[in-house]
């Protein structure tokens, strides 16, 4: 999704002026501007000249470059996302595949010895979710090491 610079500033210029409580109208009589204009440029669907982003700024008590770099900041975000989402995945090679086998006949002998009581999750592939991670059974451990957790005792009061 590619973001136009026009939504981005009047998105920035809507939330400042909704922060501040502060109508359409209110502002375009303060920036000298109509309100149907103004209206277009919070819409995104109006570019907005140096000087007239100057004339919001100036009504909205909104110093211009901290406008500039709040948007910047947004497209930057927006511009990550999309690399992030347009990541192509590796196909999964024999070894994972076979990691994904021995994973699986241990959870088989750990249900069939009495259940999983425990375990750590190991990741058997790299992903971006975690339907990709696999619990492995827990170390082995003598009994003497394991602890009881009750439930905290209750005073009368």
């Amino acid at each position: 999704m590619t973001v136009l610079l026009r939504e981005a500033i009047g998105d920035r210029l809507r939330h400042a002026r909704t922060n501040q409580r502060r109508t359409l109208r209110d502002i375009s009589r303060a920036a000298r501007v109509s309100l149907g204009y103004l209206s277009e440029v919070e819409r995104g669907q109006k570019e907005a000249s140096s000087e007239l982003l100057a004339s919001i700024c100036e009504a909205l008590e909104l110093p211009l470059g901290e406008l500039l770099h709040k948007v910047a900041a947004d497209v930057s975000a927006i511009d990550h996302v999309d690399r992030v989402d347009n990541v192509e995945v590796a196909p999964v090679d024999d070894k994972v595949e076979a990691g994904k086998r021995r994973a699986a006949e241990r959870e088989a002998a750990e249900a069939s010895a009495g259940g999983l009581e425990g375990g750590r999750l190991v990741s058997e592939l790299i992903g971006n979710d975690l339907a990709d991670l696999r619990i492995s059974p827990p170390p082995r451990m003598s009994p003497a090491l394991r602890t009881t957790i009750s439930a905290p005792k209750m005073v009368a009061a």
